[in-house]
């Protein structure tokens, strides 16, 4: 099971003037080993309260750092506070990476990524971009990368300088919602019109071995129908959620209580290899929330089915989640949920974080 542990702030660089790129070094280097595309975890206490917020790490695996960017939200607590008082020195306390927005490298495989970002989406897919150009020499990345103006462009000398070092074999095709350009197809929004033409004008679907997408949900949806539209698979199409309904504050846990009618599921918590007996209501009460109510130290960031943080599996009984973000069909199918967002529906539940 994951747990948190202190990683400190050795660079706290500007990006841009809502967004900070932060390096990190751990005292325990091999937890945070990372694959490219994964995130963090991290917590601090804001007046009593504490607040969980994950992001994604922006590095590749050669960087030979650990970084993470961290892009200003309006009311974000955590977002806040590290663009305005975060400083090298300061002890972060964070989980191990976590995440699945990534497919194996083959370093002989000639292939082409198609990788889509909006806004502070770039963070995990500049992993992934840095990551495949060094690791698979014979492979070539496309970005279409989508702002609202030149100025709010993340990492935008980085891409530069990687365009230079790989001249054939990175190509980046900014989207700017506000700022003018010369050719018209990449000045407004991104919709499914624009990406008609992108498919057809500039981007040979036929080639693209897998694509990437990262940023808001409705964006992230009218990108992959397209995708689908033009042949590629489920298979091929990798999402990480930005946004969706994520607050900057995270909110209080409840305290489970029975309903009206008194009906309870019998909840067995298996967390460390110790098992918790929980007799939870089964009022919407989540599994998350009643493993929290009853003092479990149960991993979660978002609660929004965003992140996979809080992912268990179901060992026995029968539950059903409201909103899944984070999950593959085939993770569902093997009995996996997000905690967060599971309520029980049968009498008796048994569910594994350790598995």
């Amino acid at each position: 099971m994951s747990r948190f542990h202190p990683l400190t702030v050795t660079e706290v660089a500007r990006d841009t003037s809502d967004s900070v790129v932060v390096t990190l070094r751990p005292e325990d280097a091999g937890a945070f080993q990372f694959i490219q595309g994964q995130y963090l975890t991290f917590r601090r206490d804001f007046g009593g309260q504490e607040v969980r917020r994950s992001y994604s790490i922006c590095a590749g695996l050669d960087d030979g750092a650990l970084r993470v960017g961290i892009k200003r939200v309006a009311g974000g607590a955590f977002s806040t506070w590290a663009n305005t008082d975060l400083k090298p020195g300061d002890v972060l306390d964070a989980m191990p990476p976590q995440g699945t927005f990534h497919t194996p490298l083959a370093p002989d495989a000639a292939r082409h990524y198609l990788m889509f970002a909006a806004g502070s989406g770039i963070t995990p897919i500049l992993s992934i971009i840095r990551t495949v150009l060094a690791r698979e020499p014979k492979s070539r990345v496309t970005l279409v990368y989508a702002n609202r103006r030149i100025a709010s462009i993340m990492f935008r000398g980085e891409l530069d300088d990687l365009k230079d070092q790989y001249l054939s074999r990175l190509s980046v095709l900014h989207v700017l919602g506000q700022d003018a350009q010369e050719i018209d197809l990449f000045t407004g929004r991104l919709d499914t019109a624009k990406l008609e033409r992108l498919f057809t004008q500039w981007i040979d679907l036929k080639s693209v071995h897998s694509a990437f997408i990262c940023g808001p949900e409705a964006l992230m949806q009218t990108i992959a129908a397209s995708l689908r539209g033009h042949g590629l698979t489920d298979d091929q199409i990798k999402y990480e959620l930005f946004g969706a309904a994520q607050p900057g504050r995270a909110a209080q846990c409840a305290v489970a209580a029975s309903d009206a009618t008194g009906k309870t599921c019998a909840l067995s918590v298996i967390l460390d290899g110790t098992t918790r007996s929980i007799d939870m209501p089964m009022d919407g009460t989540t599994v998350l929330e009643a493993a929290l109510g009853a003092k479990l130290d149960a991993p979660f960031s978002c609660t929004a089915g965003v992140c996979s943080t809080c992912r268990a599996k179901v060992m026995e009984g029968a539950a059903e989640m409201a909103v899944n973000h984070a999950l593959e069909d085939y993770e569902v199918r093997a009995g996996y949920v997000l905690t967060c967002q599971c309520t029980p529906i049968s009498d008796r539940l048994v569910i594994s974080y350790d598995t």
